[in-house]
């Protein structure tokens, strides 16, 4: 099956080069910069030592732009870690958050969702106390979160119940559960069409969502991606970015036309995936031990910029839109437990 899967990536490896080919003239001709050299996307800057245990699993992580502060979750530690961004220290970690996977920072009553693995619950962080201040039991591990703002809704994905939990964000009380006939993986809302995606995982479908009447509007294949697991989205250029687990691909797909228009290949192991549309970079945290760079010409047309090296079990990041900064947590260094979140900036330029 892996000889299947290397062979299938191969191919689409050739047929990715190709399209590179034909676009890259195009884009110069518009004054786009030439392609990076590999080992130039990313330069460490720091490295924030994380209270709890060393050597604990990592999950996902968001920003509040407003109050310029990161959430962490810590989740074989069931913290939630919070670092204030202006001077990258730590100013709390949450307890009374077993598993934690998912994050949502929820602006509407400050306060911060985690998706509790361990409990099935969402845990309700209040920021000015900076603890657990309430539990909304959900079905069956709690992942991913996308939040709705103008509906003052957040849906969450009950990844092994096969569902997407509708929360009231006002009321912090589910109002719903959507179920399918697939595990669920992250959902992300979308500003412009005012819709949610939910990646179907075990079909290899992306459902959307109508956040007004909860209702399943669509349901589009995802044809040559395997496990559409971690997402991203560009709405303003109608794309949503794939990590495809089963098969190491990232997956660009045309939100408009509801069907990919490229695939390019990822290292080993992809997990979370962001998108910066500032520099227009698509980052995605591969197990393996590197981050995926991609580079978005315009809307059709892509290039793989480097795997940059980071350490092993390296699954989940996020980019600071207002710095361009990466984020992305440790677990180990050269094998050797330890906890701490590393900081990158993107480099632009060619030394």
């Amino acid at each position: 099956m892996k000889t299947q899967v290397l062979k299938r990536a191969a191919a689409v490896s050739v047929v990715v080069g190709a399209i590179a080919a034909v676009a890259l003239p195009l884009a110069t001709r518009v004054g786009a910069q030439p392609p990076l050299i590999a080992g130039q996307t990313l330069r460490q800057v720091a490295a924030i030592a994380l209270p709890g245990p060393p050597g604990r699993r990592f999950d996902y992580l968001t920003i509040d732009n407003e109050g310029r502060q990161l959430f962490s979750a810590h989740l074989a530690a069931g913290l939630l870690h919070v670092i204030d961004l202006r001077n990258n220290t730590v100013v709390a970690s949450v307890t009374d958050v077993p598993g934690v996977e998912g994050v949502a920072y929820i602006g509407q009553g400050r306060k911060v969702y985690t998706s509790n693995w361990y409990e099935n619950k969402i845990g309700v962080v209040d920021l000015g106390q900076m603890k657990v201040v309430k539990k909304i039991p959900t079905e069956n591990k709690p992942d991913g979160i996308a939040y709705a703002a103008p509906f003052h809704k957040a849906y969450v994905s009950d990844e092994r119940a096969k569902a997407v939990a509708v929360i009231d964000t006002r009321e912090d009380r589910v109002i719903t559960t959507l179920h399918f006939d697939s595990e669920t993986g992250v959902p992300q809302y979308d500003h412009v069409a005012r819709k949610v995606y939910v990646n179907l995982q075990d079909q290899n479908v992306l459902a959307v969502i109508d956040p007004g009447t909860d209702t399943v509007v669509g349901r589009y294949p995802v044809a040559g991606c395997k496990g559409n697991h971690g997402m991203a989205i560009d709405p303003e250029r109608r794309r949503a970015f794939l990590s495809c687990e089963g098969n190491n691909l990232m997956a660009v797909f045309d939100l408009d036309k509801n069907q990919p228009v490229a695939f390019l290949p990822m290292a080993d192991g992809p997990d979370v995936i962001r998108f910066d549309p500032g520099l227009d970079r698509i980052y995605a945290a591969c197990y393996s031990g590197a981050i995926s760079v991609f580079h978005q010409d315009d809307p059709n047309h892509y290039r793989k910029l480097e795997d940059f090296p980071v350490q092993h079990a390296v699954h989940s990041l996020v980019v600071d839109l207002e710095t361009h900064r990466l984020y992305a947590p440790e677990q180990e260094e050269d094998h050797k437990p330890v906890a701490r979140m590393v900081v990158y900036d993107a480099v632009t330029k060619p030394n």
